[in-house]
């Protein structure tokens, strides 16, 4: 019987296992290629800032929000463990065969330094380090066979009673289990026995968390969950034992004060509370990238990180949005969302589903069950509603009633959108958008019939609704909006299509919805409205102008009046009960649904404030609008790298120094050469579950005027900065508003060689230089232009007085001209006179010949006075020098005072040698000589014989060119 009990019992557990809230927490995924670390990962810590550091294959990893970082330890061996200092920011880390700490550098990058040198030699023999714990000031490393107590930079070295397996700090004590003694505590600076249960020398301790009170919850790798308390070791029984009894409990983490995750080896992650219930099971159905979890941690904002065999993995635990999968293993599209009865119906690509909820939880997201698939509805759900206490399901394949779990053809073979009843209620008549049209439904006793399709349209219309005057509206993507007036007996209608030509923005992608008691047209510029006086469409002011001329694809209106949309596959909400602000309105996005709805089938079902209903490409999410407006905490941005950009890059800070987030004025300046004057930032926040909602804003205050806009962006370069002191300031805020506080990173880039001190004192004396130069150049381009002046005014003065020259040579040359003119009158007269005195001479000598021939002829003549006086008369005037006298005036007036110098020269020249020299110079024969001087012509060869002698001339001397050079010295 007792048996019995226990097998009804584990039956029972394994049914409720079986059933997980229906709300899975958003998985994000980190494999190998986003990390560039080995596969697997032992060890998470975070430290004070927010930043994760993994222990990996490869050595120590970062995170901080969007960037990894990787640090393999000197002898490239596997990270086993690591623990945060919080005084220090030392991270304690236990490798294969070493013991250090990695802490931050001089440039803020990470530096690791090795301990092991502490150990004494002949204990320095040790394989893995498995576990590290910070515990009275002291850091301890536990080998198999030894731990390490590493304190006031002394180690000292326990050795195992038989065999170390597990250490961890817990309840503010330090626990240890070995083989043989079972758990073993750290007291007085020894290790003490605690707790010897027989499970514990076969079982091996998995974790050890805290529990209620004194007592502490340890999981065995195969031996399930026991409670300690003092030295009693209680098994601890859950709903999760079926699944642990084939499986292995890796390792395990406190989740909240009521309840811890445990990680298997081959079923993933299972959340359960202190009482032993199942709450959830994160495994690869539910988006893990493998089932083996080596290791797990709970982040600063309730995020559950998994350390798995192959990848990293974390689990957004906390947050206020949650996937629900009706099918975990196919991951169906959801397209439709309604409560009904108490349960959850949703409408996916591939059936209709339904599980039970708790109306009593605010988050129906919590709720616990397993999907059902309603018979008969394979395929496409487009619709379902609650219509006159039938449930309705629009379906490719046709209209259909719910009930039992069931689905009855109500329009078969007629694909149909969705349902809308007619404002008659007492006709309990509904319209039925079909892909032919519309048709006519009634509920009649209880049952609903068809009435027929209604004539007159037979365009697929997947939006109906009525206004307030009863008519309809429907609206087809492609082809326009359609006003709808049915005829009284609803058995035909008449229609008008507005399109581009009555108003909208273009012919296609225009949606019809009821806003605020209005018809509106959601279309690819903004909303536009009805205006029924223009019978037109009209731009709308019914949302915000920030909508105006955006692509808006869905509208919906909850029950307090705030409008759902989805705009350029963002979601968002326009909040009219001031939720997050004062205004009139705000506008809320939700950067988490960004682009996860199904294109061209957008749904939002707002229930209530905590159970908002988004359909998918994959199931659906849930949003608890309540949860999510008040998870607001407190949010920090850090620098993550600094480095300089250039042939190669230089990391300049490495983002590890709490200093650049908390005292950053007390940070050392970075000088920076002016060559690297290139700078990239990185920047981030560790807000894992926000990232896709941060948004940052820069400033780099020495160069930007102001603040950058607001920008999904976490990193910034500046390019050829000039030399100056600078700091580079960013902030981070959320969708909510939440906004950081600033941090900064100040730096300086020096100036370029050519641009120091010393540079411009050479440039002042290089500038002296040239001014001297340039005035010594201008001093001699002065005096070579002076030079060059003079040498022109010589030249013009040279020319001139060739020119004067010239004009005196034309003057000397008249002159001369004038003169030989003169001097050949002259020479002429002196001829004349010259041939006058000889034609004299010869007439008077002819004369007195003829007187002495007829004195001789005639007798008595001769005596005769007058005669005698005649013959006298003639040789006075054969002697007379009158003539004379005035031949030598124009003679030295023609030959320039000739005979002068000539009787100077040779004074003792008597008058007969000077006109003898004269008549020579005039180049006169002999015979024209003898006529002249009245003697022979041999006397005038005596008198040129004296002359020569006189003339001392040398015989073989022309006389004619003796007397030629004869000139008047003076």
């Amino acid at each position: 019987m007792k048996l019995a009990c226990l097998l009804f019992l584990s039956f029972f557990q394994l049914a409720v296992y079986a059933q997980n809230t229906i709300g899975i927490p958003d998985i994000i995924n980190f494999a190998n290629p986003d990390y560039h670390g080995g596969t697997q990962t032992w060890s998470i810590r975070q430290a004070k800032n927010g930043v994760l550091f993994f222990a990996n294959n490869d050595g120590l990893l970062s995170f901080d929000g969007n960037y990894w970082k990787q640090f393999p330890l000197p002898n490239k061996t596997i990270l086993r463990c690591l623990v945060m200092d919080t005084v220090t920011g030392n991270i304690y880390a236990g490798s294969q065969g070493d013991i250090g700490f990695f802490a931050s550098g001089s440039n803020g990058d990470l530096v690791y330094t090795s301990l092991k040198k502490l150990i004494p030699e002949s204990l320095r023999d040790f394989a893995d380090i498995w576990h590290v714990e910070i515990y009275d000031n002291a850091v301890f490393f536990r080998a198999n066979k030894k731990i390490f107590e590493y304190k006031d930079n002394t180690i000292k070295v326990y050795k195992a009673p038989s065999e170390w397996r597990y250490m961890r700090r817990a309840g503010n004590r330090l626990l240890a289990q070995d083989r043989n003694m079972g758990i073993v505590e750290f007291k007085n600076n020894s290790w003490q026995p605690a707790c010897n249960h027989p499970v514990l020398k076969e079982g091996l301790i998995t974790g050890i968390l805290d529990y209620r009170n004194d007592t502490l919850l340890v999981t065995t790798l195969k031996n399930g969950i026991y409670l300690l308390h003092d030295s009693q070791f209680i098994r601890k029984p859950t709903l999760a034992d079926p699944i642990f009894n084939g499986d292995r409990i890796y390792c395990a983490v406190n989740v909240n004060k009521n309840e811890f995750a445990v990680g298997t080896t081959s079923g993933g992650c299972f959340i359960i509370n202190l009482d032993g219930k199942l709450i959830q099971t994160i495994s690869r159905t539910e988006g893990l990238q493998n089932n083996n979890i080596l290791c797990l941690f709970l982040d600063k904002n309730q995020n559950l990180w998994m350390g798995l065999d192959n990848g990293i993995d974390m689990a957004a635990y906390n947050t206020a949005i949650k996937r629900i999968l009706p099918d975990k293993r196919n991951q169906l599209a959801g397209y439709a969302v309604r409560l009904i009865g108490g349960k959850l119906y949703i409408g996916t690509s591939d059936g209709l589903y339904s599980v039970p909820v708790d109306l009593n939880n605010p988050d129906l997201s919590f709720s616990k069950g397993d999907f059902t698939r309603i018979a008969n509805t394979g395929g496409q759900v487009w619709h379902v509603n609650e219509v006159n206490h039938q449930i309705l399901m629009g379906h490719h394949e046709g209209s259909f009633a719910i009930r039992n779990n069931q689905a009855f053809p109500l329009l078969p073979g007629i694909g149909s959108w969705l349902f809308s009843p007619l404002p008659f209620p007492e006709n309990n008549q509904l319209l039925v958008g079909t892909y032919n049209g519309l048709q006519l439904l009634q509920n009649v006793g209880g049952n609903v019939i068809n009435k027929g399709k209604i004539e007159g349209i037979s365009e697929s219309l997947r939006f109906v609704l009525f206004d307030n005057e009863n008519n309809v509206w429907a609206s087809h993507p492609y082809k326009g909006i359609y006003k709808i007036v049915l005829s009284a007996d609803k058995k035909t209608l008449t229609y008008k299509v507005y399109t581009k030509a009555n108003g909208l923005p273009s012919d296609v992608n225009n949606y019809v919805f009821s806003i605020k008691s209005k018809v509106v047209v959601a279309t690819q510029k903004g909303i536009y409205e009805y205006n029924a006086s223009a019978d037109k469409f009209v731009p709308s002011n019914i949302l915000p102008p920030v909508f105006n001329d955006q692509p808006i694809q869905y509208l919906n209106e909850d029950a307090d009046g705030n409008i759902w949309f989805e705009c350029d596959k963002k979601v968002g909400m326009i909040d009219y009960q001031k939720s997050i602000s004062t205004e009139t309105y705000s506008i809320l996005y939700f950067p988490e649904l960004t682009n996860k709805l199904v294109r061209g089938f957008e749904y939002i079902y707002p229930y209530n404030m905590g159970n908002i209903f988004i359909g998918s490409e994959k199931g659906v999410y849930h949003l608890n609008l309540r949860n999510y407006l008040a998870h607001v905490s407190p949010l920090t941005v850090l620098i993550g790298r600094v480095k300089t950009v250039g042939k190669t890059d230089s990391i300049i800070y490495g983002g590890f120094d709490d200093q650049i987030n908390h005292r950053s004025h007390e940070r050392k300046i970075s000088a920076l050469p002016n060559a690297l004057n290139s700078i990239h930032f990185e920047y981030s926040s560790p807000q894992y579950e926000q990232e896709r909602n941060i948004e940052y804003s820069f400033q780099l205050v020495g160069f930007d005027d102001q603040w950058s806009t607001w920008t999904k962006k976490t990193e910034k370069d500046y390019t050829n900065l000039p030399y100056g002191n600078y700091t580079f300031i960013v902030k981070a805020r959320t969708n909510l508003g939440n906004e950081s506080r600033p941090v900064s990173y100040a730096f300086k880039i020096l100036p370029a060689w050519y641009q120091t001190i010393w540079a411009y004192i050479i440039y002042a004396c290089i500038f002296l230089a040239l001014v001297y130069a340039l005035n010594q150049w201008q001093k001699k381009k002065f005096l070579q232009q002076q030079e060059k002046y003079a040498k022109e005014q010589e030249h013009l003065k040279y020319m001139h007085q060739l020119e004067m020259d010239r004009n005196d040579k034309e003057i000397v040359k008249l002159q001369n001209d004038k003169l030989e003119s003169d001097v050949s009158h002259k020479n002429k007269e002196l001829a004349n006179a010259t041939m006058h005195l000889v034609e004299r001479g010869k007439l008077l000598s002819k004369i007195k010949e003829e007187l002495l021939r007829i004195q001789r002829n005639t007798p008595g003549l001769a005596t005769s006075a007058d005669f005698k006086r005649l013959i006298n008369t003639i040789n006075d005037a054969e002697k007379n020098d009158k003539h004379w006298d005035q031949f030598v005036s124009h003679f030295d007036e023609v030959y320039s005072d000739y005979l002068t110098a000539l009787k100077n020269k040779y004074p003792t020249l008597t008058a007969t040698d000077l006109k003898l020299c004269a008549y020579l110079r005039m180049n006169l024969s002999s015979k024209e000589l003898s006529q002249l001087m009245n003697i022979s012509v041999r006397g005038v060869e005596i008198a040129r014989y004296r002359l020569r002698k006189k003339l001392n001339i040398a015989t073989e001397e022309n006389l004619f060119d003796f007397l030629m050079n004869i000139k008047m010295e003076h």
